[in-house]
């Protein structure tokens, strides 16, 4: 049993119908002017076994939309287009990274998506709705609209993870900054970072052989600008994303470094103390010897060697704080 199933109906550049039944598909697949979107949640093999038939798509294909885990990816197939490819966005209030794994089947009159509940069908539709003018184009539109709504959703999350950057940058420096604190934030986003790379990178060949290849169904001229402009979004995203990377390798070798320095001055600080410390340990333990010296057992020696220990300790205190170890 399907667990659930969204069918758009668009007709002549209009959307016409939002409320199509799994039965319809058939027929309307084979009237003119017509352009389907059927969305699949959870489906199952069985599930797809009607879009299959209908629109020839591969089993190969099939397989791999409903397994989860399949490496983002743009495979050609006699019949149609298969897109494997990640939603990607930020959990609120914090820098974790939540993915959710779509596939879509691009045919010439129907793009078929399969996705888990984590996917924002909503935000999608509304990625379509706003922009009425281009519907025209039929299943282009669909796909560019598709592409357009993840890639920009790659953009915002690393747009987001730059804002953590940023303020981990800004706690780098604080003394009250727990060093465990600050080593797990950049462990995390690190590899959040890590994450969402092997998301965005392979989108790069993705819309590069949409407007490479001419005979490919989502890439009709009118809708090559759009395209183009999803490309350039994706090349920033990635080269974002790399930058960032190497930011957090800096921000890490950085606290390491100054965890080194601090621990360098309070070395000096322990050394000088104990160099003054070790002035009157040896002043007294000089005079402590049970043999006749100048002032032994006499008042003189204890004003001597007093006057020493304290000169001594003097010096060295104004010494050390001159080289600012103390």
């Amino acid at each position: 049993m399907v667990r659930m199933v969204f069918i758009r109906l668009y007709r002549e550049g209009k959307l016409e119908r939002d409320d199509v039944t799994a039965p319809e598909i058939e027929a309307l697949a084979h009237q003119d002017d017509v352009v389907l979107w059927i969305d699949y949640t959870n489906p199952t093999a069985d599930d797809l076994l009607g879009v299959e038939t209908v629109f020839g798509l591969h089993r190969l294909a099939v397989e791999d939309a409903v397994h989860d885990f399949q490496r983002p990816k743009l495979d050609r197939y006699p019949n149609h287009l298969f897109l494997a490819a990640y939603q990607a966005k930020l959990q609120p209030g914090s820098s974790e990274l939540a993915v959710a794994e779509i596939s879509a089947f691009v045919t010439h009159k129907a793009l078929v998506t399969v996705h888990g509940p984590e996917f924002d069908t909503e935000r999608l539709m509304a990625y379509w709705d706003a922009e009425t003018d281009l519907t025209t184009h039929g299943v282009p539109f669909l796909f560019w609209g598709l592409l357009d709504m993840i890639v920009d959703g790659h953009f915002d999350a690393v747009q987001e993870l730059d804002g953590y950057i940023d303020a981990l940058e800004e706690s780098l420096f604080e003394d009250h900054s727990p060093d465990h604190e600050l080593q797990r934030k950049t462990f995390e986003l690190r590899k959040n970072l890590v994450k969402l790379r092997r998301i965005i990178l392979p989108m790069r060949e993705v819309l590069n052989t949409l407007l490479r290849r001419d005979d490919l169904i989502g890439c009709s001229p009118a809708m090559q600008p759009f395209l183009q402009d999803v490309y350039d979004h994706v090349l920033r995203a990635t080269e974002w994303t790399e930058s960032l990377r190497d930011l957090v390798t800096t921000i890490l070798e950085t606290h390491i470094s100054i965890q080194g320095n601090q621990m360098n001055l309070v070395m000096k600080k322990v050394t000088s103390w104990a160099a003054i410390i070790a002035v009157p340990t040896a002043i007294t333990g000089f005079f402590g010897q049970n043999v006749p010296f100048f002032g032994f057992q006499n008042d003189a020696g204890l004003w001597m060697s007093s006057a020493l220990m304290a000169g001594g300790s003097i010096f060295l205190y104004l010494g050390f704080k001159k080289r600012d170890w103390i």
